[in-house]
């Protein structure tokens, strides 16, 4: 994701901290303090635990919270967890805290250089002595290996280290089957076939309500740059989020073939077959739009994006407002990726402050984090407690919705929270989920996902070098490529503007940096 410049003012952190205590109040995240709550012992460590969250989900109160009372019980400690959606509040009310001098003892980073800046200026703890193979036994044992975190590391210092994360790919375009059924049409296999099915989609009224109220694709642009999910960019053999080929780096966002891509989408949109609105949606906006069955085409990302056991997917939702709709997974490229193999994302960390004030509150986060990214914690965090929410035999668990729907989901659904540090991907443990909500429609679903291929992953993380802001790199790329697509409505001068990023906003710097950084790690192997 996209980090913000940090270098808050004091006005701003003002208005920044006052408006994440009006955001944590208002239901969609929370910040609780544990001696409050409970009226823990004070004597006992107090941690500090600032991480991301869904924004429908919300932390309940402590005595209903069995995650919470299991840590603290177990580890002996007083647990504060301030939760807050990934994004510009986020990242500001982080870097509020840091420059009152008041910073979590562990944070997830979610900002683009991973924390690189934070590294550099000290603010981040040396995880050497909290974070290895002995300290964390199940985080080496079942997640990442060591030669992966030492990959992960920036500017040759250990100061971040990766979320345990789900190495299959949930990438795929969605499209309206129903629709398809009423028009007589196939799912499409190639470009091609798919702008016919956008012209159909758009024209035809697929939905049969007599109204001209459809349109093919919908994505969002958040009103600021040009969507990744846009299938022209495969269609000129840029895949998300960038690749590594003839010894060089293609980033799909600066690559010369960017040009073409933008005349490509100009041209698809003055066909009319495009949601209109697509630029000023939200990521919420346009899946509601989908939803609501205004478009028949949208890109998902995860597992659960179209399932029926999911009654927040886009299906369940779909079929709310229709009892027809019957969203399916498609590549409109064949048996083309749609991206790369998935690589490693947030990575958390430790304050530099705790390391020196109190390292055994890092000591202990260590082990509560292991704890996760074990078999108690995480059978804990993603379903529950045992025998009330699942029952198990061996390695069958078998989960319990009626339990889970009225324990969890209605307390604001706050696993979603808690299981923060740990993907949903039981079989890395060696777990079989039986879930009765699981349909035989779903079954197909994920088997088509995972027959979706993806391009061989960079095998390392890049980092940009000392002093060098990716993020104005970044954000002069979306205005010239906007400026593109509708003031000018081509991609023709994209070779000058390219240029311009690859000298004044130092590209040519940052890429080669992340080239050479792949070259080494591809020697060691």
């Amino acid at each position: 994701m996209r980090g913000i410049k940090i270098g808050v003012s004091l006005a701003v952190i003002l208005l920044v901290v006052c408006g994440a205590y009006i955001l944590l109040h208002n239901g969609w995240s929370g910040s609780r303090d544990s001696d409050t709550d409970q009226g823990n012992n004070p004597e006992k460590l107090t941690l500090k635990f600032f991480i991301s969250g869904p924004p429908e989900s919300t932390l309940p109160e402590s005595e209903k919270d069995f995650v919470l009372q299991a840590i603290e019980s177990k580890f002996d400690v007083n647990l504060e967890v301030t939760v807050m959606a990934p994004g510009e509040d986020y990242t500001e009310t982080l870097a509020a805290k840091l420059a009152a001098n008041d910073p979590p003892d562990m944070w997830l980073n979610i900002s683009t250089d991973g924390g690189a800046k934070y590294t550099l200026d000290n603010v981040l703890a040396d995880m050497s002595y909290y974070a290895n193979p002995s300290t964390m036994p199940n985080y080496f044992k079942y997640w990442i290996s060591e030669k992966e975190l030492r990959e992960y590391q920036v500017h040759n210092k250990f100061a971040r280290a990766p979320i345990p994360y789900d190495r299959k790919s949930y990438r795929a375009y969605y499209i309206r089957k129903d629709w398809l059924d009423h028009l007589g049409l196939s799912i499409p296999q190639t470009y091609e076939q798919y702008v016919e099915v956008l012209h159909a989609f758009t024209y035809d009224d697929p939905d049969g309500n007599g109204i001209n109220d459809t349109y093919g694709f919908t994505t969002a642009g958040n009103g600021n740059s040009i969507s990744l999910e846009w299938p022209e960019y495969i269609k000129n053999g840029l895949l998300f989020p960038a690749y590594y080929e003839n010894n060089q780096l293609v980033d799909m966002q600066t690559d010369v073939r960017v040009g073409q891509t933008v005349t490509d989408i100009v041209k698809i949109m003055n066909e009319g077959v495009i949601d209109p609105e697509w630029f000023l949606n939200s990521p919420r906006r346009e899946f509601d739009k989908a939803v609501q069955g205004k478009a028949g085409i949208i890109m998902g990302d995860t597992a659960d994006f179209a399932l029926d056991s999911n009654r927040d997917s886009l299906q369940s939702r779909s079929r709310i407002v229709n009892p027809h709709a019957n969203w399916v997974p498609f590549n409109p490229f064949g048996n083309r990726p749609l991206r790369v193999a998935v690589a490693a994302n947030y990575p958390f960390v430790f304050s530099n402050n705790t390391a020196g004030a109190k390292p055994e509150k890092l000591m202990k986060t260590a082990s509560i984090l292991d704890w996760l990214a074990g078999e108690e914690g995480y059978l804990l965090t993603h379903y529950g407690l045992e025998g009330k929410h699942y029952t198990r035999e061996g390695n069958r668990i078998t989960l319990i919705p009626e339990a889970i729907e009225k324990d969890i989901r209605l307390q604001g659904d706050f696993l979603q929270i808690w299981d923060f540090f740990t993907p949903d991907a039981p079989e890395v443990l060696g777990f079989t989920i039986l879930d009765p909500r699981v349909t035989e429609r779903d079954k197909k679903i994920l088997q088509s996902l995972a027959n979706i291929t993806v391009h061989e992953g960079l095998g390392t993380t890049l980092t940009p070098p000392f002093t060098i802001n990716v993020e104005a790199l970044r954000s002069r790329q979306d205005e010239l490529q906007v400026k593109m697509l509708f003031s000018e409505k081509s991609g023709q001068n994209w070779p000058k503007y390219r240029d311009e990023l690859m000298t004044k906003y130092n590209g040519n710097i940052i890429f080669k940096q992340y080239e050479d950084k792949i070259r080494a790690s591809r020697n060691k192997r």
